[in-house]
């Protein structure tokens, strides 16, 4: 029986290969208790609601959210607030993971911004990612998705939009917004049929008085209060514009209708800071009042 002496070449061999033992050990131990302490809560973008649904292409616009439990093994699927278009969707979809206490997002897409919030929140983004849910779901638990995954040309590419398959799902994502915007629509109308009624022309006429400057500030106030779809304010500047205001409000209206949001402000803060929140809420206001003076005159000196 031969014993390895210290300093002797079966020494040296026998502790290196401890050494090796104990730091692939480590190793091992160490990756495991990170996958499982970091990754427990996993959000997949999803086309539907159950584990045989193919994964979405892109995370801001996917009709769903896959969230499981690892520990646990739960499984829970969310409407994306994205996949709704209205203003401020994307952000709310931010929201709902962080709300939801997710580690990773797992999705064929994510935009550089998008990545910048989730990330900054603690939430690593995977994407390049295809196939069903379940299949991605193995993989992630295999390991096999790494966070630096590239693109494929299955997933993302040039001439992706020709396929039959996505076209299909262009169809029925444009669909399902509109079904989700029709009865939006059809109250804001019957609401503006209320307004009409229940509102005296000579309340309006005092709020807009015609001066462009205070016009301008007083549809920019309103335009930054009311929240909902972009296209209710075409709806609702029309009926305006019918009941007399002038065409500075009814602008600035519809500008920070789309750019300011003091509703969505706390879920805005939650997801992007709340100095960044505010300054751009500020500075687009600010910016509202100048742009809609510049575009009315300028639309008067076009159509003469």
């Amino acid at each position: 029986m031969s014993v390895g002496i210290r300093g002797s070449p079966q020494g040296n061999v026998r502790s290196a290969n401890v050494v090796f033992i104990i730091r692939a050990c480590y190793i091992f131990l160490n990756g495991f208790s990170f996958v499982q302490e970091n990754y427990m809560k996993v959000a997949i973008s999803a086309e539907g609601t159950t584990l045989e649904a193919p994964v979405s292409r892109r995370f801001g616009i996917s009709p769903y959210l896959i969230i499981v439990d690892l520990d646990t093994g739960e499984l829970e699927a969310v409407r994306n607030p994205g996949s709704s278009g209205k203003r401020g969707a994307g952000v709310e979809a931010i929201v709902l993971v962080i709300s939801k206490g997710v580690d990773a997002v797992v999705t064929g897409y994510s935009s550089p911004t998008t990545r910048k919030h989730l990330e900054s929140n603690g939430v690593d983004v995977f994407t390049g990612v295809s196939g069903t849910i379940e299949e991605v779901l193995e993989g992630y638990k295999k390991g096999e998705i790494q966070k630096t995954q590239e693109f494929r040309s299955d997933v993302l590419d040039r001439w992706s939009f020709l396929r039959a398959g996505t076209i299909t799902n262009a169809f029925k994502n444009s669909g399902n917004q509109f079904a989700t915007m029709l009865p939006i629509l059809f109250s804001v109308v019957l609401l503006m049929g209320l307004f009409n009624a229940l509102v005296p022309g000579e309340l309006l006429a005092s709020l807009f008085s015609g001066s462009a400057i205070f016009d301008t500030l007083w549809g920019a106030c309103l335009g930054s209060i009311i929240a909902g779809n972009p296209v209710n304010s075409y709806v609702i500047g029309g009926e305006l514009l019918k009941q007399g205001v002038s065409l500075f409000a009814v602008t600035a209206l519809i500008i920070t209708w789309v750019t300011v949001g003091l509703v969505q402000l706390p879920a805005e803060m939650a997801a992007l800071g709340r100095r960044f929140a505010l300054v751009r809420n500020a500075i687009c206001f600010i910016l509202a009042v100048p742009i809609a003076l510049m575009a009315v005159v300028i639309l008067n000196a076009v159509t003469g």
